[in-house]
């Protein structure tokens, strides 16, 4: 599956932004989907994960109640939604695929990865 992730952009602290990731093929729904983020200088971290039918989510510390991950599975798109942005969630973001009915928290976990779109927070 080939993933493509847009929504990224510039907004100020408190701001809010929505990402979506659209996959092609006819497998959408068999995959769970996830984001992550990767500052400079840091390794890629886990953000949000949701289950193949939309029911199961999990989310990193950092960003539960001010993120929400959803899916529509008939559009085979994938969404982040960020509310109470801080600067600190600067990084570029990217969308991913694993095979499993519900994705990891680790990288390692997942098949398959967008190109990333970059958020920046300004204080």
């Amino acid at each position: 599956v080939q993933l493509q992730a847009s929504g990224g952009g510039l907004v100020q602290a408190g701001g809010s932004l929505r990402l979506a990731c659209a996959a092609s093929g006819r497998t959408f729904s068999s995959y769970a989907m996830a984001w992550f983020r990767q500052a400079p200088g840091t390794e890629r971290e886990f953000v949000a994960t949701i289950s193949r039918g939309g029911m199961i989510t999990s989310y990193a510390d950092s960003v539960k109640g001010r993120f929400t991950i959803s899916r529509h599975n008939a559009k085979n798109t994938v969404y982040l939604q960020m509310i109470s942005l801080k600067p600190e969630d600067t990084a570029v973001y990217y969308c991913s695929a694993s095979s499993d009915n519900i994705g990891p928290r680790t990288k390692d976990g997942y098949n398959y990865w967008g190109q990333g779109t970059l958020v920046t927070v300004s204080s």
